[in-house]
């Protein structure tokens, strides 16, 4: 890939939020829709928002969908606490599902209601909720899809239409309250939960799970760490027995492996858009179960094995898996400093390529953490969560990289003094491309977003 070490930058709105990062765009839209959309611009300054909730570029407008506390339209008990990854599924008459994840602790405001049948281990307080809505983004329905789980952060969507939902805590039984392990993956139907049920997909390892991505043409699933602290996370594959074999059928179980890049220890340390390794290495994982060790702590022999701090976003795009690193930080034991790096795995070329750097050797900082969730707009264009300080945003970013905000949030938390801002996460867009829903961590909210998307 041939990329450049010029800074590309740009403010995002009139209060001069902004964000700066090297790297080829283009990259990242290569074999899908968006690389031949129209969005090569933003969408103007954001409008502040009468009601204080979601302030929004002109012409685009907000439903709001749910809000934790309030009553589950399934009579479950209420809507749960901590909104984060989400997936978009089309239904038939032009109806869309929407799975959402509860990224609930055992602190957590509301639980996901337990469920008969869906619930894994009644001490948990986390699991999925399900949304159908009309073409018009009207709820008609809303219900528990999975309980009893814990600190359910993002996930990733399978090629034959369920929500795969990642754990984010490797805490055991008795730990917490918890009578069961946690740390695993679980499938989630988005409109008959009962057939996926609460099992824990266990040979897809037990560790800070954050999201996964699939290959839809052999079925491997790519899965993301997020381990914060030294020691940091992998990033692994999977290689199911029963590929690509539908609902149910990642309980068959298969093959775990850590990916080794030769002579790179640390992501971190990797700081030029383009560079690229060739030869990636995958290492079968001692234990998946992680029954006394960590999976990124077990022996990955002489060689060892290759770590990177805050693994976080991961969606297959053409022939390739992109997966995040939210930030790195040298104080926190990390190799490097950096404010968000993207990397790209061609399976096909065994080659791994850092495709953008975010921070923080520019002259415009993203306020906070760096980007967490991402997804691609069907009308072209990259769409960035932000993780971190202060006000937050969602950001778009154009193939010719201009940085926009597309979202602010406006949840009148804290004082004005002091004011609280919950970040957005779950960004995804509807099948036919006309809404983008998001979530607000807290207070728990999820967002219909319509406008112009195509201009």
């Amino acid at each position: 890939m041939s990329a450049t070490r010029r800074q590309i930058l740009s403010r995002a709105s009139a209060l001069g939020v902004g964000i700066a990062f090297t790297g080829a765009l283009s990259e990242l839209f290569a074999g899908t829709a968006a690389a031949h959309g129209p969005a090569d611009t933003g969408y103007g300054p954001l409008v502040p928002d009468p009601d204080g909730l979601l302030d929004l570029p002109e012409g685009f407008r907000y439903r709001v969908l749910s809000r934790e506390g309030d009553p589950l339209r399934s009579g479950e008990g209420p809507v749960p606490s901590n909104h984060d990854g989400m997936a978009a599924f089309a239904g038939g008459g032009g109806r869309t599902h929407l799975v959402r994840n509860h990224e609930n602790r055992v602190t957590a405001k509301f639980q996901v209601p337990a469920v008969s049948g869906l619930t894994y281990d009644p001490a948990g307080k986390g699991g999925c909720t399900a949304l159908t809505l009309d073409p018009r983004n009207r709820v008609l329905s809303e219900r528990v899809a999975i309980a009893g789980t814990a600190v359910n952060c993002a996930g990733g969507r399978t090629p034959w239409g369920t929500w795969l939902t990642c754990e984010e805590t490797e805490d055991r039984a008795g730990t917490n309250g918890y009578a069961k392990d946690h740390g695993f993956i679980f499938e989630v139907h988005p409109t008959e939960p009962h057939r996926t049920g609460a099992v824990p997909l266990t040979a897809m390892g037990r560790f800070q799970h954050e999201a996964i991505a699939i290959d839809p043409r052999n079925g491997t699933v790519y899965e993301t760490e997020d381990a914060f602290l030294k020691p940091f996370g992998l990033f692994y594959r999977f290689r199911p027995n029963k590929p690509l074999g539908g609902v149910g059928s990642l309980r068959a179980g298969g093959r775990l492996q850590a990916m080794r890049v030769p002579g790179v220890p640390d992501l971190s340390t990797i700081q030029d858009p383009g560079a690229h390794f060739d030869g990636i290495e995958w290492v079968d994982v001692p234990d998946p179960l992680a029954v006394s060790t960590p999976t990124r702590l077990q022996d990955y022999g002489p060689a060892g094995i290759t770590h990177a701090q805050k693994l976080e976003g991961c969606y297959w795009g053409g022939a390739c898996v992109y997966f995040v690193s939210s930030f790195a930080r040298s104080a926190d034991g990390s190799a490097a400093d950096h404010y968000g790096q993207i990397w790209r795995f061609d399976p096909a070329r065994r080659r791994l390529t850092l495709v953008i750097v975010f921070g923080p050797d520019t002259d415009v900082q993203l306020p906070g953490e760096s980007p967490d969730n991402i997804c691609l707009a069907p009308g072209g264009g990259l769409m960035v969560c932000e993780d971190g300080n202060g006000a937050q945003h969602v950001f778009g970013v154009t193939r010719g990289g201009e940085v926009y905000a597309l979202a602010r949030g406006r949840q009148n938390i804290g004082t004005a003094q002091q004011p609280e801002w919950g970040e957005f996460a779950g960004v995804t867009f509807a099948p036919d491309g006309r809404t983008m829903y998001v979530n607000c961590y807290t207070p728990g909210t999820t967002f219909a977003v319509t406008g112009p998307w195509h201009r």
